[in-house]
């Protein structure tokens, strides 16, 4: 650990003893209830203004998220911070405040969402080092943002599509599947360690039943590839997506377009998979030519084909595993990286499913 932290002891005293009532101490707000013996009380001194600014957060609102998530009580006066709460809690609260500070001061822009991720981190594994996750940079978009995993899963995903040529992300929205796939995709294109990205999905949840919808083919089958281009539009710039796209350098196309081809030189994610029959999915992953990698993704709960079909995406689940050079990574609610409410919707549909189950 760093030796920027110029103190780091329990202190002798209440907690009123060391602070003030100021508004440097909203965070008390947060307090697990009562008061904690005096042996419970912890004191981090950083020793840099502006990174333990920064840490602290406008208001000390980071430190009031802090304490949210660790269920601590923290306050702080000036460049220290001062933690209450039970032993596990408090040692989690400044692993994170350690770590989190250790990240500034290596140049990574703490931002709130970066806060629920570390906690989240943290609370499942106290020894692993955020620098690890946080900061193995896949990609850094015309916006200037890096992208980075959030979450031991995402990291794990990162590794597999670095290693293996075909790799299955399985796991509920907003883990960042297919976000994740496509900065990959960008980013070997960029290297040029591939000479085009295929964007595919299933065209209709239910089959690639395209005739009753309005328009021609590309009307019919554009908003059900709009999450894919919403990506892309995230990684490059408008124009340069569509130059690329006019290229034939980037191509976005429904599943039922694979066929019969062969893909060379390729970066290909199959998105929404989970929605591909079984002849489908064997019909892409044969599609895969020399020099190319495929990205799979999907959520097994989410199937929306017909009764009496197969999940394309389940069988490969069942049948696959056991082959070396395919990658498979499972995700898990907590590594929901969207609005925190999804992670409660999603938590949700686990228990009715569960008493579903039950009930049968």
């Amino acid at each position: 650990m760093t030796e920027e932290y110029t103190e780091y002891h329990p202190v002798k005293g209440s907690m009123e003893d060391h602070t003030d009532n100021t508004a440097d101490h909203h965070t008390s707000d947060h307090a697990s209830g009562g008061q904690a013996p005096a042996d419970q009380i912890y004191k981090i001194t950083f020793s840099d203004n502006e990174s333990s600014r920064q840490l602290f957060g406008e208001h000390n609102r980071n430190l009031m998220r802090i304490a949210a998530g660790t269920d601590c009580r923290i306050h702080a006066r000036g460049n220290t911070v001062f933690i209450e709460g039970d032993p596990i809690a408090r040692d989690l609260a400044r692993n994170l405040l350690e770590q989190l500070y250790d990240l500034l001061r290596s140049g990574y822009p703490v931002y709130p969402n970066d806060i629920d991720y570390a906690v989240s981190v943290l609370s499942h594994d106290d020894r692993t080092r955020l620098k690890d996750i946080f900061m193995d940079t896949v990609y850094v978009t015309s916006k200037k943002r890096s992208i980075t995993p959030k979450s031991h899963s995402q990291k794990a995903y990162i590794d597999a599509m670095r290693q293996f040529d075909i790799v299955f992300g399985i796991g509920p929205a907003g883990t960042g599947k297919t976000y994740l796939a496509m900065a990959m995709a960008v980013a070997a294109l960029a290297k040029g360690t591939v000479n085009r990205i295929i964007l595919t999905r299933p065209a209709v949840e239910a089959g690639e039943t395209l005739g009753f919808l309005p328009g021609d083919l590309t009307d019919k089958v554009d908003p059900y590839l709009r999450p894919l281009y919403d990506a892309l539009h995230d990684m490059m710039r408008f124009e340069k997506a569509s130059k690329l796209m006019e290229q034939g350098v980037i191509e976005v196309a429904p599943i039922a377009f694979m066929r019969g081809r062969t893909l060379n030189d390729s970066f290909i994610i199959l998105d929404e998979a989970q929605n591909t029959t079984s002849e489908q999915m064997k019909m892409f992953l044969t599609r895969i030519g020399f020099s190319s990698k495929a990205v799979i993704t999907g959520d097994v709960t989410q199937v929306d084909l017909p009764p009496n079909r197969i999940s394309g995406l389940i069988e490969a689940r069942n049948i696959l595993q056991s082959i070396k050079g395919i990658g498979f990574v499972f995700f898990s609610k907590a590594d929901v990286v969207r609005h925190r409410l999804v992670q409660d919707v999603i938590d949700a549909y686990e228990k009715l499913d569960e008493m579903k189950r039950k009930q049968k």
